[in-house]
């Protein structure tokens, strides 16, 4: 119950001056009780009343509509989703690695064979398993497994997957250990012309240690002059065979300058069992 004051207006000019009523308010109707001239007038009037909300008690269930307790137990549900096919576990990758080599190593030497069974190895397969790949690929590795090492790796380009410098430099190294020089220099090729800004000074040296073990000094220059391009700083062993590969092409003026520029000065050694420092230049010379 509230009490409220009406003036004389255009709507209601029997009104004389203010008139003292009450209302019962409703949330849809409210009527109004008027006192006129020792008689009750009703008048029935429409207001939009606000409805205010309370908010729920602790332990008051009754308050809660329907739709707002299925709201909150949809959002407690999507809560509790775990999308596992969107994160990549290792927690099983050596496992499946193991799988990989034990498949491949009892296989012919046949491209169709080996890629067949590799596509039924992922089949089951929500993500590609790059990381059980890679492991597989060092333990072919580090078994001394070249042909299977480059078959996988092979596969896994074909695929789309593993094009990282770790999984280049393994397939070099396979080429070298297989006699595969033209293949190991198409790779090259190709790693050079799409990846010129981020080809590594690992990746350099392996190339340049596969072209030294087939005794091809012009290769040996060529990389190292991309090198330079490239501004890639030369490792120890680097630097030792491209001066060797300037000697054997007798321009002996540019190996000591590539040693004088990239070489270390100097280099610890032992002499009658104490460790001594001597001057790289003299052991260049040397060898």
């Amino acid at each position: 119950m509230g009490v409220i004051v009406c003036e004389n207006s255009i709507l209601f000019p029997f009104l004389s001056p203010p008139t003292y009523y009450q209302a019962k308010k409703n949330t849809s109707r409210t009527i109004l009780s008027v006192s006129l001239s020792h008689k009750r007038l009703c008048i029935c009037c429409t207001f939009a009343v606000p409805v205010a909300k309370s908010k729920p008690q602790r332990g008051d269930r009754a308050l809660c509509s329907p739709v707002e307790k299925d709201k909150k137990d949809n959002n407690s549900t999507k809560k509790k989703e775990h999308h596992l096919w969107k994160k990549r576990d290792s927690a099983q990758s050596g496992q499946k690695a193991l799988t990989l080599v034990k498949i491949v190593s009892q296989l012919p030497n046949e491209k169709e064979a080996v890629y067949g069974a590799l596509d039924k190895w992922t089949a089951w397969e929500t993500e590609f398993p790059v990381i059980a790949a890679a492991k597989a690929l060092k333990i072919l590795k580090k078994r001394g497994q070249w042909i299977r090492v480059i078959q996988v790796a092979k596969w896994m380009l074909s695929k789309g997957q593993g094009a990282t410098m770790g999984t280049y430099d393994t397939l070099l190294l396979a080429f070298d250990m297989d006699q595969r020089v033209d293949e190991a220099e198409s790779l090259w090729n190709m790693i050079i012309h799409t990846h010129m800004r981020s080809v590594s000074k690992k990746l350099f040296s392996r190339i340049i240690a596969l072209y030294d073990h087939h005794d091809m000094p012009d290769k040996i220059i060529e990389v190292f002059g991309d090198m330079e391009e490239l501004r890639v700083k030369p490792d120890e062993d680097t630097v030792k065979r491209v001066g060797n590969a300037f000697r054997k092409l007798g321009q002996e003026d540019k190996r000591n300058l590539v040693i004088k520029q990239y070489g270390l000065k100097w280099k610890y050694i032992h002499f009658n069992g104490e460790r001594v420092r001597v001057r790289r230049e003299e052991a260049w010379q040397e060898d």
